[in-house]
């Protein structure tokens, strides 16, 4: 571990009990570092906006992505308080970074009471045997959609 990377993790961990003592929401912080610079930071905000999706890493992510003017975090490092949650990884490998370093494990968010293994178990799960239940309607008129958007020539390919 270099200097620098104690320097952004420090950052990290002061942004997730910064954003806890504040009452934002729950202990966890993330910043996003581009060629030795901060770029984007978050703390998790749920609780204070009611937002399921405002984790420290999302709300960095996309802190970062408006300052950069991009939706791709390619040859960003993503510095965060805790392993990411299935939302915030889905979320990271969406960004693309180069690299995440975390402090807190997610045993350690569980011993915590911020336990993500149900969601994991229910990901490996057939879509039909889930806890939630999922239905499909109207394939045939959104599949349409994805004609035209496979026909249409000026698109941003992600």
């Amino acid at each position: 571990m270099t200097e620098q990377q104690k320097t952004f993790m420090k950052m990290a961990i002061d942004l997730s009990q910064k954003g806890m003592d504040s009452g934002k929401g729950g202990p966890f912080g993330c910043i996003i570092v581009h060629n030795g610079k901060v770029v984007g930071k978050g703390a998790n905000s749920v609780s204070s906006t009611n937002d399921p999706t405002a984790h420290a890493e999302v709300v960095a992510i996309r802190d970062a992505c408006q300052n950069l003017g991009n939706f791709q975090l390619e040859d960003c490092e993503i510095y965060t308080s805790c392993e990411p949650c299935p939302m915030c990884l889905g979320a990271i490998y969406w960004a693309r970074p180069k690299a995440v370093f975390y402090a807190n494990s997610k045993e350690d968010a569980a011993e915590a009471g911020f336990d993500d293994q149900f969601i994991y178990e229910e990901l490996d799960k057939p879509i039909d045997n889930r806890k939630i239940k999922f239905h499909q309607l109207m394939k045939d008129e959104a599949k349409v959609v994805f004609q035209n958007w496979m026909a249409k020539e000026n698109k941003t390919l992600y």
